[in-house]
């Protein structure tokens, strides 16, 4: 054996003998793991994303937005309705322990306590396994957290008053009201704008605008009532009674 011959000397023990160059390696050495991200992984985020987009613009054009009145800030009835994605939190404000003095806990303290539990979940639940079952605590507290929203947006659902929020919401014909005019400022003081709207187009009580009543027939429902109307509302004089009924009879729609 000649001297040196298949003997290598390093300065430390550290230092490999021979160094490997840092590349990584091929995706190619992983089959069914990985797969090039163009075009093949972008392709497929392109398709899927393409068919959500046609899927929700048919939904746009099946189910119009529905659109309501113009916003009335004299309607004290009107109840707004959240969309869909807050409907839990609109009725967990619903219930007498987050709600009138305990706004504060429904509104701000308990949805804080859930987001700061979502924030800090990566750092609580630091455990290897992967696997729900072998989880408890975090899956339980999901299925917890999944199972309130449900509940708490069916509930919103089911006990809201479809009909009644249709009707309140419901574009009516609108005219150009005079608010100088003295059958206005008699309807403004026997408080008829507090049911009937600021420009009388409705409210708590129907539209005043085009109802095809003649001015004796408006007399009688302000003097007696009608439907859910009581009589009495009206404390003015039969001369003024006369004034703003011909007011309100001479409002037609364009």
């Amino acid at each position: 054996m000649h001297r040196g011959k298949g003997m290598k000397f390093v300065g430390d023990s550290r230092i490999p003998a021979v160094r490997k160059p840092n590349i990584p390696k091929d995706y190619s050495e992983y089959p069914g793991k990985t797969e090039v991200f163009w075009p093949n992984f972008l392709l497929k985020e392109w398709l899927v994303g393409s068919v959500f987009l046609v899927g929700f613009l048919s939904l746009t054009v099946a189910h119009p937005s529905p659109l309501e009145r113009i916003a009335d800030p004299t309607d004290t009835t009107y109840i707004p309705l959240p969309d869909w994605y807050f409907l839990f939190l609109y009725q967990l404000l619903k219930y007498s322990y987050a709600s009138g003095p305990y706004t504060v806990i429904g509104a701000i303290v308990m949805p804080g306590l859930a987001f700061a539990a979502l924030l800090l979940a990566p750092f609580l639940d630091r455990g290897p396994e992967r696997r729900p079952w072998k989880r408890p605590v975090a899956t339980g507290m999901m299925l917890l957290a999944l199972a309130s929203i449900v509940y708490l947006t069916w509930e919103a659902v089911v006990t809201h008053d479809w009909k009644k929020a249709a009707e309140q919401g419901k574009i009516r014909a609108e005219v150009e009201i005079d608010t100088n005019a003295e059958g206005y400022k008699i309807a403004q003081a026997n408080t008829c704008i507090s049911c009937h709207g600021q420009n009388l187009s409705g409210g708590a009580g129907p539209s005043l605008i085009g109802t095809g009543l003649t001015p004796e027939e408006i007399a009688k429902i302000a003097k007696e009532g009608k439907g859910s109307m009581p009589g009495g509302i009206f404390k003015g004089t039969d001369e003024e009674l006369k004034k703003m009924a011909e007011f309100i009879a001479g409002l037609k729609a364009e």
